[in-house]
């Protein structure tokens, strides 16, 4: 006889919270990995640093020197790799729940082409920095999320509907990019390939604040406040329904959170593809539990960037790749799998 996940229960005075130890266990391991790399990453380069000298200038103990490479150039890079791959994961788990599909994923269902429409539009437009970049890229994914609800209609915002018109948007919105781009100056135009391959490059806090504000606001409303009502949507209206879950209004806010983390993430880094596609399928396999497994997913997205941003720098010496070079190669691959999968198994 099978047996559930094993839940865990906390009471306080004013409320009572219930977790999976599991979950709890995989999330903890996969955000060291993502500290661990990032830690590696910001001791890597020209000026190398041992792992324990950038623990200790992060603590505030170390030369002038070493406080101005890792606070001021190197730390920016790897907390925007971090929050990007967080925001990624976090995003790609609640599409995937939603949806009811592994397929589920902002680079699917066209939010990811949106933003970077938005973005595009700003940078060809009127070549402006980043708080610009960031404004554009959240109205662009929110207006293709609102597109997208919309044509889907209100009964189709799940299941297959939803990543079909999905997929029809992103291929206009790609059309649109690439106009856009035609229309630039040489300059700009050079920018705008280079932010949309997904790239770390150059990047201080004016581009990590956006998407770090967003997790710090959303990821404690989305895992805490919308996670057990993310749960009883996985099984379905009418059973969510009879167990009192404002389903149009969850579903609603569920998806406009993705689609900002979505957004304000592509304007950090770029249209990174296929983290928010692998993270929450590989945070699934390793808690072994059913249901959207948020802040797993959230961690597993943070180790994935930051692992790749390390293979995009040291992975080919000689030559830095833009990280979303890498996570291409890698999550074209899993998906390829996942297809292969899911046809054998009779899902498609």
């Amino acid at each position: 006889m099978s047996r559930g996940p094993r839940f865990a229960v906390v009471r306080t005075p004013a409320a009572s919270f219930r977790f999976r130890p599991r979950a709890l266990v995989v999330a903890a391991l996969c955000l060291a990995v993502a500290l661990g790399t990032g830690v590696l990453l910001i001791g890597s380069g020209d000026f190398p640093m041992s792992p324990g000298d950038v623990v200790r200038t992060l603590a505030g103990q170390g030369s002038p020197a070493d406080s101005l490479i890792v606070n001021e150039i190197r730390l920016p890079r790897v907390a925007a790799g971090l929050a990007v791959g967080a925001a990624l994961g976090l995003a790609g788990a609640i599409f995937q729940s939603l949806v009811r599909n592994p397929l589920g994923s902002p680079d699917i269902l066209g939010f990811s082409q949106g933003a970077a429409t938005g973005v595009l539009a700003v940078i060809v437009l009127t070549g402006a920095g980043s708080a610009a970049v960031a404004a554009g890229a959240a109205g662009g994914g929110l207006l293709t999320g609102l597109a997208v609800y919309l044509v889907a209609g209100r009964h189709g915002a799940h299941g297959q509907r939803l990543i079909l018109v999905g997929i029809g948007v992103a291929a206009i919105l790609t059309g649109v990019n690439g106009y856009l781009i035609t229309q630039a100056e040489i300059t700009d135009a050079a920018r705008a390939v280079l932010w949309l391959t997904g790239s770390l490059d150059g990047r201080d806090w004016s581009d990590a604040a956006p998407v770090i504000a967003a997790l710090a606001v959303l990821g404690p409303l989305v895992v805490a406040g919308c996670g057990r009502a993310l749960r009883m949507l996985e099984m379905g209206d009418d059973a969510a329904h009879g167990l009192g879950v404002p389903i149009e209004r969850v579903r609603v806010l569920l998806l406009a959170a993705a689609v900002l983390l979505t957004a304000l993430a592509a304007a950090a880094a770029g249209p990174v593809s296929f983290v928010a596609l692998t993270a929450p399928q590989l945070a699934r396999r390793l808690t072994r539990t059913a249901g959207p497994n948020l802040l797993p997913a959230a961690c597993m997205g943070a180790a994935l960037m930051a692992a790749a941003d390390w293979a995009a720098q040291r992975g080919f010496p000689g030559h830095q790749l833009p990280v979303g070079v890498v996570t291409g190669l890698l999550g074209g691959g899993y998906l390829v799998w996942l297809l292969v999968t899911e046809r054998k198994t009779g899902r498609m």
